[in-house]
């Protein structure tokens, strides 16, 4: 068991530091306060440096690296902000990874090299109004008309809706009740029948859109279709480095606030001396510290891991351990940041207060804190637990 980083890895992450730290600054302040998405022109450049396709086959353009290496150059991006970290969120750990696992070969080479090149997105649409923690109730449907599917339905709170180009969308494809059910195929927003619903006006995540997406009467090609009715646990399976994505979106957020605060505190003067000669900020940091390296060391135990697992993503066990804790501790961390920072932590110029903002959507997001634990009793006791009942 070695905790260091290789050479390649400490090189990936050093490249990835440099370049969000001198481009990504004022760009992501720019998207906080006018809340747009990363120009399509910047991402391309993510995908000029081989940030969109860290972990993807070198097949699709890829580097093939693994899922560790992937999230190290994540953090890098979400400790500036969310919002500038999200296309590599998405192509990284997110839908694109289930259009890779599950699609037929001609769909992952039309869509796979997109992704990596930053010439396009892919989001994934899952919740319903009222399908959300208990997404096995979706009512979307898509039925089968030869040699298309007539997809109809309403997905809510999908981060993404209207700027990505297409939608990994869970929908169901069989009368078979619950998960027997449901499948996925995918969108292209330029689909006649694709609608788009006004953009969410939400506490945090400026500079992510989230929006409601309509489906009435799109034809979606069978070749769209990436996972057939009873596909579900297929679907679920690939969860398992989306949250361990989610968390390393709260272990940037925590890590850049932590850093952040531990500047200021040396800079900042009160009674003649610089605050952190006092013992009480003293304290602060050090369990902010604390909780930052716990949660990056969760993380990448999951990511590390999944190489010995089936089908190499993480457990549910570990990247739900991973993605809880982070999922927490970015709120402790972020608060305590704006703390030792008095009016200027609570100041919008300068930003801790949207790390603040921003931390709370990642415990909400891809799986409520409160699911996580409930898979992580579900794993220590060998059995899952019917909500149902």
């Amino acid at each position: 068991m070695d905790f260091r980083l290789t050479e390649q890895q400490r090189e990936l992450q050093d490249a990835a530091r440099t370049f969000a730290r001198k481009e990504l600054p004022d760009l992501a302040r720019e998207m906080e306060e006018k809340d747009f998405s990363v120009p399509a022109d910047m991402v391309r450049r993510y995908g000029e440096m081989g940030f969109l396709g860290v972990n993807l086959p070198e097949e699709y353009g890829g580097l093939g690296l693994g899922h560790l290496e992937a999230l190290l150059v994540l953090e890098q991006f979400a400790m500036i902000s969310n919002a500038v970290a999200f296309p590599v969120f998405e192509a990284l750990v997110g839908p694109v990874r289930t259009v890779e696992r599950f699609a037929s070969d001609a769909l992952k080479a039309q869509i796979v090299p997109q992704v990596v090149s930053g010439e396009a997105t892919v989001a994934v649409s899952m919740s319903e109004p009222d399908a959300g923690t208990a997404l096995t109730d979706l009512t979307t449907r898509a039925q089968d008309a030869g040699d298309h599917y007539v997809l109809d339905g309403n997905k809510r709170w999908t981060s993404g809706a209207g700027h990505a180009r297409y939608y990994v969308v869970y929908t169901r494809l069989s009368d078979e009740p619950g998960a027997r059910g449901i499948g996925a195929l995918l969108v292209d927003k330029e689909m006649e029948g694709v609608g788009f619903g006004k953009r969410e006006n939400l506490m945090g995540f400026r500079g992510i859109e989230t929006r409601d997406i309509t489906f009435d009467g799109v034809r979606v090609p069978k070749e769209n279709r990436i996972v057939p009715a009873g596909g579900f646990g297929k679907l679920m399976s690939a969860f398992g480095l989306e949250r361990c994505g989610n968390a390393t979106q709260s272990l940037g957020l925590a890590a850049g606030a932590l850093e952040q605060a531990t500047e200021y505190v040396q800079e900042r003067k009160a009674f003649g001396k610089p605050i952190v000669d006092f013992q009480a900020v003293q304290m602060r940091l050090a369990e902010m510290a604390m909780q930052v390296e716990a949660a990056r060391l969760l993380i990448y135990r999951a990511a590390a891991n999944a190489e010995h697992n089936e089908g190499g993503l993480p457990s549910v066990y570990e990247s739900s351990t991973a993605k809880c804790f982070a999922n927490e501790i970015v709120r402790s961390v972020t608060a305590n940041a704006m703390q030792v920072m008095g009016g200027y932590g609570y100041h919008k110029d300068y930003g801790m207060e949207q790390r603040v903002r921003d931390g709370f959507a990642w415990g909400i997001a891809g799986g409520t804190t409160d699911v996580q634990k409930t898979n992580i009793a579900a794993a220590i006791v060998g059995r899952r637990f019917d909500q149902r009942r």
